[in-house]
Parts: structure tokens; C-alpha cells; sequence
């Protein structure tokens, strides 16, 4: 492993001052020493007119090495926090007696660009990506970004960059004012040394942004422009402290100048770092890179083959979805359907999809015409001859699965994995009869396919590793992020889920109102309530996915006769206008009151009130209640081994059911809880309401031996590894 390191060349009296620690240059607590060195000699010597600061490889920095971030997480211990804000910075940079040009290349991110604004001119190669993520990691920039990133470019903008982590390309910097200059990547380290020589031989300005007032309007506007930020990022970053701070600490450097700002911000940083919000962002971004080891998959030295056609068969919502995010990413696809109607109504789905994004602006119109030729619909299995993948995506229907996977292994070359999108159903009846079971391997996507980050690889006894490594590749290159899991009924997420809607029905038949709930799901952070989900993914998928796991798991299904009163009158979610809510084009989902009547009807044909009358409960408790059954079937799917880590289910709960990650994912956010507490509540209810809430072995054990819920499978005497 390479050394961090920083180093120096003097060069025709020029100091060029290189950071390096690869692969993103991250600013490791030797980089500052190094940076304090370095300028100091460059500072001492004669031969030196000015300094030009760099990055190795290509690339300036991609900020603050946030390992340090998990150290002050495991340890608590805060000083281990470097003091680089004015140490660095201004002692060092900024007032130094001789002038720092920093030349940018590749990234300049967070820690990163914050020295490039301390030095006193920017110059950039081009597709620089310049901005200030620190938000996503629930601290603010703590380097000085907050007062110097306004100043150079102005309050309006600079707050689009930081409050929302929006970088910038090198181009777009030059017009803000951001860069001084954008210039061809040969020639960065040349222009950078004659500019720093003219800005100290006075021929060019020696700017300290930090005192730079002239883009700063007058109070009134400033404080016109914050005070509506404040508004905006209430609805958007709601249980977030980062957002609102961060804007105190701008605002303190406008009223009271940029010094007192950096004073405010060093201690505003110090204080988010050890916030519950910056643990579980920080903890969610690690378990996302965790993700790609996996024991006897990723460290057995094969390599992924490559993959050019795919073929998904059936073109309804989730085959259409998975079709965009294939073409999207340049891979030629053959969407197969039963029927002309059917295949006429999937393609013009996926161009819907692709037309969507343009119209949004995440796509431009160039790409979205060449990614929709890499389309082509078939009604029979005459082009599977040569596909590298199939990825079968029709309803959830055994029979129907089997018939298709006999069908694809005749009809596929050797090498071609068959993929299920199955979202509940065990792999091994998906394809028991056929002979190919080392190339069977679940594809989970997320609806909408094209766009929810998570793919849940789904690997059965017989998959070889060849072919989970490929589809992870393949899930790599469509932008998605790859858990593999094991093999089981709803494999890791759906199963972790399904107590959701279970615990909501439940609820709502021992009384608590249904709007309230979903209500106070969304207050707790995931963007819709359990309902309104319902409605979405629309009543069949209920009913599907119920049956499946009351077969498979009879002790911990609630039996609701809601959804088929719903479906008797004439009720199908989203699809048809009329749910739990009522669905208008152009307006929010309207909760609707003409469901109390049946929900009325259906309280009393399951008749589990206590005494016949609706229990009384907090709002605490009505979240806990619907999200610790969840927790405690994470327990069983951990103790099942079914994923390789309990990160991977933090991360996958994020990335697929949308659980907020500034909470960590669903097994950190319990940890942060205490299995105890949530074991003891449990215990409560299952004696007061029922088997639904009886705690699991996994989840005692670690209770009453005061284990993490996350801890490795081995302080536990109970795991069982599946994969």
C-alpha cells in the first residue's frame, strides 16, 4: 500500500507542492502534516518565488479521509479531529508571504477543493468535478468552504453546492468564478507556475477569498436569501441537523466577517461529527463499499466476463424498468412478450422511461435516441441464441417460472446466465427442473428498475461464482449497487420487510387510525407510508407476496381480510385512482374517507381488540410497533446467514426500501435503539396482542448478553451461514 505522502519540486522559482495517497489523493492527518512542512521550507527559501499545489495521478483530492470520521465514531474520542481550518489554511496558505496557485485535475472534492479556495487562484484542466459533499456525511465543510465558497461565487450558488452536494464541472466553475482559468491538462502545471510568478510579481491579484466581499450582496438580501434556504431545506433534509447549522455557521461569517465564520464552522463541524445523523451517513457509505467483497465470490481471482446482450422476458412494469437501465448503459437488449399488444405495450414503456429522463433533465436527447435503437422486442426465443443473460421478469407464478425456465435453457448458449427478477420466490422451485442450476441466480430489481439504486443478487446452493460475479459487473455497469444474498423465501430485503405492512394491518385492526400511521412513518424519514405503498405496488402484489410467506412463514402473518374488502369494491391502489387514498393527476395522494367504512368491516371480522376497543398508543410506539417486527426478522435473516454481513442489510434496506440513511440502515438504527429495548418491547406485545410480536432466538441472545445486533456471526452460538 502506498504511503501518503506530500512532496516538493522547486522548479524556474516555483515550488510545486504534490499530495499524494492514492487512488483519490484523500487528505489523511499526515497529508496536513506534510502540507505544514512543505509550505513552511517552500516559505523559507530563497530560490522560491510562489507556490503551485497539486495532486499525483491525475487527480487533486477527493477530501478529508472519512476513515477518521469511523474512528471518532467507534472511539468517541474527538481529538483526533485535525485543526487544519486556520492552522493550515490561513496561517499556513492563505496569509502565507508567498502566493499558492492550486492546480486542479481529475477531482477536487470537499477537504480538496477547500484547500484549492485557501490558495489564491484556481487553475483547472478540463471535467474537473469541483464541489462540497460534506452534507451526505452529516457534518458541513470544515475547512473553510462555508465562508469562501460564497465569497468567490456568490450566496445563491454557493448554497446549491453545499446545502445540496451538487458538484460542478471545471467549465461551469469558470463561469461562477470558482476557477481563474481552465486549460488543457498538459499544460495545467505550466499555466499554474507563470500564474503564480504573476500574481507575485504583482502582474495578476493576489486574492485571499476569505476577505473577498464584493459577490456578497447587502444584509437584507443576505439574510432574504438564507431565511428561504431555512424553508426549502425543512421540507427536503427533515431530522437533519447538518442543513440548518450549516447555514448559521454561513451566516455568522456574513454578519460577522469570514474569521469569526471559520471560528463558528470548526466548532460546528466538532460537534456534527459526533451526531447520531453523521454515524449512520457515514456507516451507510461504508457499508455501500463493503458490499463488493464477497467471501469465495470477489477473492478467488476470477474476473468478470463481458457481458453484451441481455434478454428480459416480459415488458410489464418491472421487465420495462430493467430493459431502460440495460440500453441505458449501452447493452443491447431483446425484450421478449406472449403477444403483439403486450410487446408493443412494453416498448413504449421503455421509451416512456428514457423520454421521462429527458424531460427531466437527466438525460440528454442524443443518448436517449442511441440508448432506445439498443431495443429490439421478439416474440419467440429464435434471438436467445447468442444472449449472455436472460433476466425472466413475469408475474409471480411458479408454474409459469418453471415452464419459462425449461424454455430458456434449450433455447440459450451454455455460457448464458438465467436470471429470475422473482422478488419472493425460492430460486430452487424457480428452477427445479431444469439441468443448468449453476447458472440459475436471482436478479431482484427495485420498482422502478431503471431507477432505484439496489439489485439484490440472489445466489442458491448450485450458482457458481462465475455467475454472481458477472452479474455483479453487469449491475456495476448499470449503475446500480450489487448485495448478494442467499437463497430463501423473499431472499434478505422483502423478507426483512414483510413485517412492515404486516405490523400496519395489525395496528390498524386493534384500532390506530391507518392515515396516522403512515403519517408517522414518514415523519420517522422513509418517503411514503406503509399504505401508500400498498397502493403503488398495487393489491395483487399484496396478495402475492402475502401468500407466499404465510405458507412459508404461517407463525408470523397477520391475516388481513382489508385488502380483498378493498378489491370487492372496486379499489386498486394507484392503478385505478382509488386506494386507501385518492389519486388525481397533477395533485398529492388525498387520504380517503370512504375506506373507513371498510376498515370498519374488517376490524370486525378479524374482532382482535382488546375488550372490542382500539388500544391507545404514542406516536413513538405506533413507529415501534411497525418497525421492530422488522428489526427482529432482520435477526432471523442474519441468523439464517442469508447475507454475508449486517452492513449488507443496512445498506440494502437504504438502497431498496428507502429507510432513511441518515439512521444507518434498519439493524444500525436498532443498535443505536439497544437490542435490549427493543427485545423488551417485543416481549410486551407479544403477550398483550400475540405470536406476531415474540422476539427471535438471534435477537434474545444478543439482548440478555448485551451483544450489537451487527456483531460477526461468531460471538453468536446460533448462526446458521446460507451463503
Amino acid at each position: 500500500m502506498n504511503q501518503a505522502r506530500v512532496t516538493m519540486e522547486v522548479i524556474d522559482g516555483v515550488a510545486i507542492v504534490t499530495i499524494s495517497n492514492p487512488p483519490v489523493n484523500a487528505l489523511a492527518l499526515t497529508i496536513f502534516d506534510g502540507l505544514k512542512e512543505k509550505f513552511s521550507e517552500a516559505m523559507r527559501r530563497d530560490d522560491v518565488k510562489a507556490i503551485v499545489l497539486a495532486g499525483n495521478g491525475g487527480r487533486f483530492s477527493g477530501g478529508f479521509d472519512i476513515n477518521v470520521f469511523e474512528t471518532v465514531h467507534k472511539t468517541g474520542d474527538i481529538s483526533v479531529l485535525p485543526d487544519t481550518s486556520i492552522d493550515v489554511l490561513v496561517n499556513v496558505i492563505e496569509d502565507g508571504k508567498k502566493p499558492t496557485v492550486a492546480a486542479l485535475e481529475g477531482l477536487a472534492l470537499g477537504g480538496g477543493l477547500e484547500l484549492a479556495l485557501g490558495c489564491h487562484a484556481r487553475i483547472a484542466a478540463p471535467k474537473t468535478q469541483l464541489g462540497l459533499p460534506e452534507l451526505t456525511l452529516g457534518v458541513i465543510p470544515g475547512s473553510g468552504g462555508t465562508q469562501r465558497l460564497p465569497r468567490l461565487i456568490g450566496l445563491p450558488k454557493a448554497l446549491e453546492i453545499i446545502l445540496f452536494s451538487r458538484p460542478v464541472t471545471s467549465e461551469e466553475g469558470k463561469k461562477l468564478g470558482l476557477v481563474d482559468a481552465v486549460v488543457p491538462s498538459g499544460e495545467l502545471l505550466k499555466v499554474s507556475r507563470q500564474w503564480a510568478l504573476d500574481i507575485a510579481d504583482r502582474r495578476k491579484p493576489w486574492i485571499r477569498s476569505l476577505h473577498s466581499i464584493d459577490k456578497l450582496g447587502s444584509l437584507p438580501e443576505m439574510h432574504a436569501i438564507i431565511n428561504s434556504a431555512r424553508q426549502q431545506v425543512k421540507q427536503v433534509a427533515k431530522n437533519m441537523p447538518q442543513h440548518q447549522a450549516c447555514l448559521d455557521v454561513i451566516e455568522e461569517g456574513i454578519i460577522h466577517g469570514g474569521y469569526h465564520g471559520l471560528l463558528k464552522e470548526s466548532k460546528v463541524f466538532r460537534e456534527l461529527v459526533a451526531t447520531d445523523t453523521s454515524k449512520g451517513l457515514v456507516h451507510a457509505f461504508f457499508a455501500q463499499r463493503a458490499t463488493t467483497k464477497v467471501p469465495n465470490i470477489s477473492d478467488i481471482g476470477l474476473k468478470p466476463r463481458r457481458i453484451k446482450k441481455v434478454a428480459v422476458i416480459g415488458g410489464g412494469l418491472m421487465g420495462s424498468g430493467i430493459a431502460t437501465a440495460l440500453i441505458l448503459s449501452d447493452i443491447y437488449v431483446i425484450l421478449k412478450e406472449i403477444n403483439s399488444e403486450y410487446l408493443l405495450k412494453g416498448i413504449k414503456m421503455v421509451e416512456a422511461n428514457v423520454r421521462g429522463l429527458v424531460s427531466r433533465k437527466k438525460l440528454v436527447e442524443d443518448k436517449a435516441e442511441k440508448a432506445l435503437l439498443m431495443l429490439k422486442g421478439v416474440l419467440d426465443y429464435s434471438e436467445f441464441k447468442d444472449v449472455d443473460v436472460v433476466i425472466e421478469a413475469v408475474i409471480e407464478n411458479i408454474s409459469l417460472k418453471q415452464k419459462i425456465f425449461g424454455d430458456i435453457e434449450k433455447a440459450c448458449p451454455p455460457h448464458c446466465i438465467l436470471a429470475s427478477n422473482t422478488s419472493t420466490i425460492d430460486l430452487d422451485i424457480v428452477g427445479e427442473k431444469t439441468k443448468s442450476q449453476d447458472r440459475i441466480v436471482g436478479a431482484h430489481f427495485f420498482s422502478p428498475a431503471h431507477m432505484m439504486p439496489l439489485l439484490e443478487i440472489i445466489r442458491t446452493d448450485k450458482t457458481s461464482p462465475q455467475v454472481v460475479l458477472d452479474l455483479m459487473a453487469v449491475g456495476k455497469i448499470i449503475k446500480k449497487v450489487p448485495v448478494v444474498v442467499g437463497n430463501c423465501t423473499g431472499f434478505a430485503v422483502n423478507r426483512t420487510f414483510f413485517p412492515y405492512s404486516q405490523s400496519a394491518h395489525l395496528l390498524v385492526h386493534l384500532g390506530v387510525d391507518l392515515f396516522r400511521i403512515d403519517q408517522l412513518i414518514r415523519n420517522f424519514g422513509l418517503p411514503i407510508g406503509p399504505f401508500e405503498l400498498q397502493d403503488l405496488a398495487g393489491y395483487g402484489v399484496a396478495v402475492a407476496t402475502t401468500k407466499e410467506f404465510s405458507l412459508t412463514f404461517p407463525d408470523r402473518t397477520f391475516a388481513t381480510p382489508l385488502v380483498e374488502l378493498l378489491i370487492k369494491n372496486g379499489r386498486n391502489g394507484k392503478n385505478n385512482g382509488k386506494g386507501y387514498y385518492i389519486y388525481e393527476k397533477g395533485s398529492k395522494p388525498k387520504p380517503d374517507p370512504a375506506v373507513l367504512p371498510l376498515i370498519e368491516e374488517s376490524r370486525r371480522l378479524t374482532n382482535i381488540m382488546p375488550g372490542g376497543k382500539p388500544i391507545s398508543v404514542t406516536d413513538e410506539e405506533v413507529v415501534e410497533m411497525i418497525l421492530f417486527p422488522v428489526v427482529n426478522e432482520a435477526c432471523r435473516v442474519l441468523d439464517d446467514g442469508v447475507v454475508v454481513r449486517a452492513s449488507d442489510l443496512d445498506i440494502a434496506s437504504v438502497l431498496g426500501m428507502s429507510f432513511p440513511s441518515y439512521r444507518g440502515g434498519i439493524i444500525f438504527w436498532a443498535d443505536t435503539i439497544g437490542a435490549d429495548r427493543v427485545y423488551r418491547s417485543l416481549q410486551k406485545w407479544s403477550e398483550a396482542y400475540g405470536k406476531f410480536f415474540k422476539p427471535s432466538k438471534y435477537l434474545e441472545e444478543r439482548a440478555t448478553r448485551g451483544i450489537p445486533l451487527s456483531a460477526p456471526a461468531s460471538t453468536s452460538s446460533v448462526a446458521r451461514p446460507r451463503l
